[in-house]
């Protein structure tokens, strides 16, 4: 009866096979590709959960730009007088704003990615990567909206003194965007990986990044801490060169770094597949510590 029931079992076809992970290379990216219709769900479920019992809904990502802009143009333009390399306060501060906010966000939503999605994990499989990269495209939404706004405000200004011109560094933008997701998901999922440990982490990352976006040249520009003693934080920070890159792509006569943002590719690609070998060997039995 045994025999018969272990032929009957070697004649059955499964539409699936879950098999251990054996080797710590083993990233299985073909599996994340097999369900990405799931990760589609998981961006609209990130972006209605988000916003389903707000007011303003994703107004808020129009506000909070605005308001910073507005903020850093008293602070840092009119009090302190730093300057913008020729260019518009408002629209300095607004680039830089925009930029950074796409990291920070995706840093700080897949800082918690198993935390968070615990009881998910526990129930039911599917890649795990699923989730922090459904939390990095959910929210290159928001980057868009800001990203519009951002080109709003460059054509507005461009009935006044600063004439509006889509120059062919354009096209290196969608790179720039990609470049500063892939950081910022390949330290998310690093921090999340700790985090099962770790718990106080988080609140480390939420206040580190705050710190982070003073380092990066996003109030002031790069050439105004060239001579500065500690001007070498910013030169060491990876996300210099990409918002450098970004200002320069976006007005053509912002200066334009090349070591810097060459320096800034090698360190992301490093950090996430770094990341992404440490988040595959941690979900193996982060279970037992989360």
């Amino acid at each position: 009866m045994t025999d018969e029931k272990n032929i009957v079992a070697d004649n059955e076809d499964w539409d699936l096979v879950i098999k251990p992970k054996a080797k710590l290379f083993d990233l299985q990216l073909k599996e994340v590709w097999r369900y990405r219709d799931l990760l589609v769900l998981f961006v609209k479920r990130d972006f209605t959960a988000q916003y389903k019992q707000t007011i303003l809904g994703p107004v808020w990502h129009i506000i909070q730009p605005v308001f910073t802009t507005i903020m850093f143009v008293i602070i840092f333009d009119k009090i302190a007088n730093i300057p913008t390399d020729g260019i518009h306060p408002v629209l300095f501060y607004m680039s830089g704003i925009t930029i950074w906010n796409y990291f920070a966000s995706c840093l700080n939503s897949t800082s918690n990615t198993f935390v968070a999605n615990a009881g998910i994990f526990g129930k039911v499989y599917f890649p795990r990567l699923v989730i922090p990269l459904s939390v990095t495209v959910s929210n290159m939404v928001r980057f868009g909206i800001q990203f519009l706004i951002l080109i709003s405000v460059m054509i507005f200004y461009n009935f006044r003194d600063t004439p509006f011109h889509i120059y062919w560094t354009w096209i290196i933008i969608p790179f720039l965007v990609l470049l500063m997701a892939a950081m910022g998901l390949g330290l998310g999922i690093i921090i999340s990986s700790l985090t099962t440990k770790y718990r106080d982490l988080a609140i480390l990352t939420g206040f580190g990044v705050q710190l982070l976006m003073y380092a990066t040249p996003i109030a002031y520009p790069l050439s105004f801490i060239e001579d500065n003693p500690i001007g070498w934080i910013a030169h060491l920070n990876p996300l210099t060169g990409i918002v450098e890159a970004f200002k320069f792509a976006l007005f053509n006569n912002a200066p334009f770094h090349q070591a810097a943002l060459i320096y800034s590719i090698f360190f992301t690609v490093i950090i996430l597949f770094g990341g992404l070998l440490i988040f595959n060997k941690v979900e193996k039995n982060f279970m037992d510590t989360v």
